[in-house]
Formats: C-alpha cells, structure tokens, sequence
C-alpha cells in the first residue's frame, strides 16, 4: 500500500489554473504550477474542501462504482444516515433502505446502529477519570488526519474506538456468516458515504490494519438509481434497526447530544475545526469533557458527496429522528454487539511541515524563509499559486518555486532591468563600447 492513499484528485482537463482551491485549503496542500493545480499529497487531509469550492470541478473524490459490488456473492449496503436526508420527505426509513436491496444488495445494516455502540463505548470513556479530556471524537477520519499532521499534542485526546462505519461492517458481516451460513471472503459490505474521507479511511485505515468495508459508492452515484425504485416498491421488509440517537449522528451536535454529557462542544467546518483545535492546543478551553470535530459544514449532512443542500437536509433528517423517537422499540431489528472496539493500532505524527530531517539544517532553512518572507510584499493575493506569502517563502526554500513567481518581485526586477536598458540607451555609442571592452577584458 502506498503511504499516502487520497480518494480526493485532480482532473487537469477541467482545471482553469485558478487560485480558488489553495485558499480554501486547511493544510496548505494545494499550488497552481504552470497554470494547473498540484495536490501535495503528504499534506491532504481528504476533507473535500477543494471539490465543494472548485467552480470547474476539476476536484473529485475516487469512490467505488456500483458493479463492484458484484464481485461478491453476498452484497450488503451499509447507509451513513445522512442517506435519509437526501430524500423527500414521504420517502420512509424503511423505504430507503428496501430500495437500496433494489438496487442489487443482498441486505441492509443501518451505520446510525453502529454509531449506537460507539457511543456508549464513548460514554464509558468519559466517566474513566484517568484518561485526558477533552476526548475529541475520532469519526471524521479528516479530522483525525488533520491532528496526525498539524496537532500532534492532541493525538492522545482522540477518542480511540473505531468508526460507526466499521462497527457496521463488523456486525453486517459476523450476522450474515452466522444467520445464512456464508463465508466471510464471500461477503462484501459497501459503505454508502457522504464524503470522500471515508474512501480514504477504507483503504488507508488509521484504526486498524484492514478495514472491514470492501468498498465505498457515494451518494451522489446511487441518488437516481434509488429513487427510480422508490416509487415501484410494492411490499416493504422490515429493515430497521437505528433508534433516534444513531440517525441524529448525520448533523452536527448529534454525537455530542447521544453522549449525554453538557460539557460537549460541537463544531463543524474544517476550518472551524482549526480555530478550536487550537484553542485546545492552547489550554484556553475549559470545562469541555468531549469535542464533536466534523470536517464538512453543517456535518455529514453538508459532505460534498451529497445530493441535496445542507439547509434542505437539516430539516429531513429531523423528521427521521423525530419518527425514530414516536417508534417502539420492539419494532426495530436491534441486536447486542460485544466485540471489542478499540482500536488495535496507534497512530502517529506525520510531520509534514518540517522544512529538512536534519535538524541543523532545517533551522539554517527557517532563517532563510523567515528572510525571503520579510522581501515578499505580504499581500497574500495568491497570484504565484501559493496560498500567501509564506508559502510562497516556503516553497522558494523548498527548491519548488522563485522569488520572481510573486508578481510583485517580477514588475520589480523587469523596473530594474527597464531602468538600466534606459542607461545603457542614453550613454554616447562610444561609452557604451568602451565599456563592453572593459568588461571583456
């Protein structure tokens, strides 16, 4: 596997060389280089800042087709309840998940059900005195990527259990080889995501060796399929098994609100995300026992995989956590998971801001930027396809750009070159020879 797996890419045929993309960037991982954006690899996080602003859609997030799902004999699906908001709202729960067995899976398990285990996995947590507050929720894989790469005083704050969508895939797979007695290489489970961060996490986990998802389809590539079969279902199985808690997941404030803690703090944004992420850095937030960190906007309801505008969503999954809420328990498929969800690797500091391995040298490098930054006119406008001016220092220490890449530094140098061709132009023909003979001497 490759150290650096990303779902998020560029398509160069659609990218017009503007500099949108590199200032919506949270990591600075983005340049414009020769009229067309460059991803560095090492810095992205996946959290589709990029496709969301992209005004070409030259962004787009590398999930997994449909047919896949038929190199499997056994196919489940396993829906982020975000799934539910992207629908009109006389579409039911249950409607949307028969249409998913419609389209060509074999069975349905709620992810909202594996965000139940998680929570009061994380509720156990929070009442161990001995573990460092506040916990920062680990289910938004960009966010824990981000503090692997910029934060990495707060990896031990990270709520260690796996994912909602790997406990799903777990329970999906472990139930079907024990219920309909199927091999477990025979099974494939097929996360219905958001968000491109999750293709990320599946084939570059940070929780595990191997996810337990074989495969990813976003929402956006099953939207028509399912609606077409909305409108044709005739009898309905019932395929519920996610009480109100789980499905309030998809909106920002849901984790923290299942808990059932007053002292959670819910942002969302990744940039949002930075500011407090920093204040906790910082020690300037106190009384906080848990921090609900999601990348997208509005939470999983604003993922760029989606299909329906955040607003709009925000209001359909509260008509699916308010049915959720009137519906008795006894009708939903709700079965008991014992299995350990920790994580079973540790992640470490990725750090890929370091300007050089050798210390001495890095340092002889960060004098350098911090001089080559004072030259630079401080304007921060983009125009040399960095994000600002330090970056642009950066770069140049990098070996990766040069000074007269800023506008700025090039009308200054083509100034001075204009005004000693005017001195060469006004001295007599004579001058001008004897001192191209001087100089040849």
């Amino acid at each position: 596997m490759a150290k650096y797996f990303h779902s998020v890419t560029l398509d160069e045929s659609k990218c017009r060389g503007c500099t949108n993309c590199i200032k919506g960037c949270p990591t600075e991982a983005i340049r414009v280089r020769q009229e067309k954006a460059r991803i560095i690899n090492e810095r992205c996080i996946d959290c589709g800042e990029c496709i969301r602003i992209c005004p070409y859609h030259a962004k787009k997030a590398i999930t997994d087709d449909l047919s896949c799902i038929f190199d499997f004999k056994h196919k489940i699906a396993i829906p982020a309840p975000t799934l539910y908001s992207q629908f009109a709202p006389e579409y039911t729960r249950n409607m949307l998940l028969n249409a998913l067995k419609k389209i060509g899976f074999d069975d349905v398990y709620e992810v909202a059900r594996g965000a139940e285990f998680v929570t009061e996995a994380t509720k156990k947590l929070l009442a161990d005195k001995s573990i460092k507050k506040p916990l920062i929720s680990s289910a938004c894989p960009a966010v824990v990527r981000l503090i692997q790469v910029r934060f990495p005083n707060l990896i031990d704050h990270l709520v260690k259990l796996e994912s909602p969508m790997e406990v799903a895939a777990k329970i999906a797979k472990k139930k079907a080889a024990s219920e309909k007695q199927i091999n477990l290489s025979d099974i494939g489970v097929f996360f219905i995501t958001p968000c491109a961060a999750k293709a990320t996490s599946v084939k570059a986990p940070y929780e595990s060796k191997k996810s337990s998802v074989d495969g990813v389809i976003s929402i956006k590539d099953i939207y028509l399929k399912m609606l077409a079969c909305l409108d044709r279902l005739k009898e309905q199985e019932q395929l519920l098994q996610a009480g109100y808690e789980g499905i309030r997941w998809a909106n920002s404030g849901g984790e923290g609100l299942a808990i059932g803690t007053d002292k959670f703090l819910a942002v969302d944004g990744i940039h949002n995300v930075i500011t407090i992420l920093e204040a906790v850095e910082s020690e300037k937030i106190m009384g906080v026992d848990f921090i609900e960190a999601l990348s997208c906007t509005g939470g999983c309801l604003g993922g760029p995989l989606n299909v329906e505008n955040v607003y709009v969503a925000k209001t359909r999954i509260k008509k699916h956590v308010d049915d959720a809420k009137a519906m008795d328990k006894s009708d939903l498929l709700q079965d008991t998971y014992n299995d350990n969800i920790d994580w079973t690797e540790e992640i470490e500091y990725t750090p890929v801001m370091k300007l050089d391995d050798d210390f001495g040298k890095a340092m002889k490098k960060l004098e350098d930027l911090e001089k080559i930054n004072d030259g630079l006119p401080g304007l921060d406008c983009g125009a040399c396809g960095a994000p600002n001016c330090r970056a642009l220092a950066e770069d140049i220490v990098r070996g990766m750009a040069q000074e007269t890449d800023c506008i700025f530094k090039l009308r200054e140098k083509l100034r001075d070159l204009s005004i000693q061709m005017q001195g060469l132009g006004n001295m007599p023909s004579y001058a001008v020879n004897e001192e191209h003979e001087d100089k040849s001497k």
